[in-house]
């Protein structure tokens, strides 16, 4: 005779194990992660609002909904979270919590600057790579950081 099933009792996932699971088994594939367990559930819907924007045309200085550039993308994704961010990259710079390298979660922001000072901005999607709107010619899309040098990240709280 066989004994009984137990029944177990399973706690609800948080948004971030939801992201996590969904990217792990191919259903999430817009939205990969390293992290995201430990990133806030804000920064991690700022992301997937992000990632849904993949092929939007860059154009300087749009902010959305169907246009964006670098800063008009993470502007755009925290906005539809409640958050509100500065205009530019080197603004939303000076806004965020500087974190190291080792800290950064998904929906992080990722800074690239030269000796002129922040130049770029993008979010980051895990596994090295960010959600961004690169240049003019191109389109918001996944990419690999591609530079180790003048990376700097910043969380919105």
């Amino acid at each position: 005779m066989k004994a009984p099933h137990k029944r177990r009792h399973l706690r609800p996932l948080s948004a971030a194990a939801i992201v996590s699971i969904l990217t792990f088994t191919g259903f999430g594939a817009t939205v990969t992660t390293a992290s995201t367990a430990q990133a806030s559930t804000v920064s991690v819907r700022a992301l997937e609002i992000a990632a849904s924007k993949q092929g939007s045309p860059y154009r300087w200085g749009a902010t959305g909904p169907r246009l964006f550039d670098c800063s008009g993308l993470t502007l755009y994704s925290f906005k539809q979270v409640g958050r509100n961010l500065p205009r530019t990259a080197a603004q939303q710079y000076g806004y965020t919590r500087h974190i190291s390298r080792e800290a950064r979660s998904a929906g992080d922001l990722v800074f690239f600057a030269s000796k002129q000072g922040i130049y770029h901005v993008g979010m980051y999607a895990g596994n090295g790579k960010i959600w961004h709107a690169p240049k003019t010619g191109t389109v918001v899309r996944l990419d690999q950081i591609w530079t180790g040098d003048k990376v700097l990240y910043g969380r919105v709280d």
